[in-house]
């Protein structure tokens, strides 16, 4: 029995090993307390994701018809042979590579442009600011019908502008050759306004003294942006870059809104023909043999860039 200090009037004696007991019991409620919490998610986690993922593995090698769920049977790599010889397929994978290397530059362009408009000090800042935010917190149904009354070819406002100073009146959604690039310049302008908040955290991180001295030491401001500010902003432009790639792998919506995938499968993109082929076509195997494929090749992606940052930084 140890003497360990006073309790009021009265002294307070511990038996060896209490102390490690009592910080034991304290550390297990502690953990009891803290998986309460996460246990819902948790739960949620392993019932939404986690199960789904495992299911669409199992699935990606059967036969699995929806309406048949009880005759599904193994086939092996068929359904990935069969992918390989599928002219949608193909098109859709070539139209989301085509989606992502056109929308980054712009999209991440367009953010540093009005992150470098902002971050000097205007009255008006604010106003901009929500301005060019409000689209990222709307919703991409709304966004995409509100731009189809737009770039309507016969009564839509940009139509009508261009009639009014002599230039024809474009298809926009309606042409295979504008329908994707007309999802790139709507999608690039949606999403900016994120980036853009992003740009300019990073811009009010980088001290003054260092543009100050730059200044003194004769730096014009093309000077001053490509020797400090871009320098500076790596570890910001790799967040963004990686962010706004996974973002642009995942075009669902806009394409099914605007173009239903069309006009001739030109904005089919991957995720959208796993969403046709599963929910609509009700070939939940052949959709999870797609999905499998594409997620891998994202990962692969991924961790290409993470070794290239990686070395970039070592």
């Amino acid at each position: 029995m140890i003497k360990t200090g006073l309790k009021g009037n009265k002294t307070v004696y511990t038996f060896p090993g209490t102390e490690k007991e009592t910080k034991n019991r304290v550390k297990w409620k502690e953990n009891v307390v803290a998986y309460t919490f996460l246990g819902p998610a948790l739960l949620l986690l392993l019932l939404f994701l986690i199960i789904p993922a495992i299911m669409s593995v199992y699935y990606a090698f059967t036969d699995y018809y929806l309406l048949t769920p009880d005759m599904r049977k193994f086939v092996g790599l068929d359904n990935f042979i069969n992918l390989f010889k599928d002219p949608i397929f193909l098109k859709s994978l070539a139209n989301t590579l085509k989606f992502v290397v056109w929308v980054i530059p712009l999209q991440i362009g367009a953010a540093l442009g009005l992150a470098l408009l902002l971050n000097k000090q205007r009255k008006a800042n604010t106003f901009f600011k929500v301005a060019y935010f409000s689209p990222v917190v709307m919703s991409l149904v709304v966004i995409s019908v509100l731009w189809l009354y737009l770039l309507n070819p016969n009564e839509g406002i940009i139509n009508n502008v261009l009639t009014y100073f002599g230039v024809s009146a474009q298809p926009f959604l309606t042409s295979p050759k504008q329908a994707m690039f007309t999802i790139v310049f709507v999608s690039a302008w949606q999403g900016a306004g994120f980036q853009m908040l992003i740009f300019l955290a990073g811009l009010q991180n980088i001290p003054g003294d260092v543009y100050e001295a730059a200044q003194l030491d004769g730096m014009n401001k093309w000077q001053r942006f490509i020797y400090i500010t871009l320098p500076l902003l790596k570890p910001t432009s790799i967040f963004i870059f990686i962010t706004t790639l996974i973002g642009a792998f995942k075009l669902l919506v806009q394409p099914m809104v605007m173009t239903q995938g069309g006009p001739v499968n030109s904005t089919m993109t991957v995720v959208y023909y796993i969403y046709q082929t599963g929910f609509t076509d009700r070939m939940v195997g052949y959709a999870s043999s797609i999905a499998l494929l594409f997620g891998t090749i994202i990962g692969l992606v991924t961790l290409a860039q993470r070794k290239l940052v990686k070395e970039e930084e070592d």
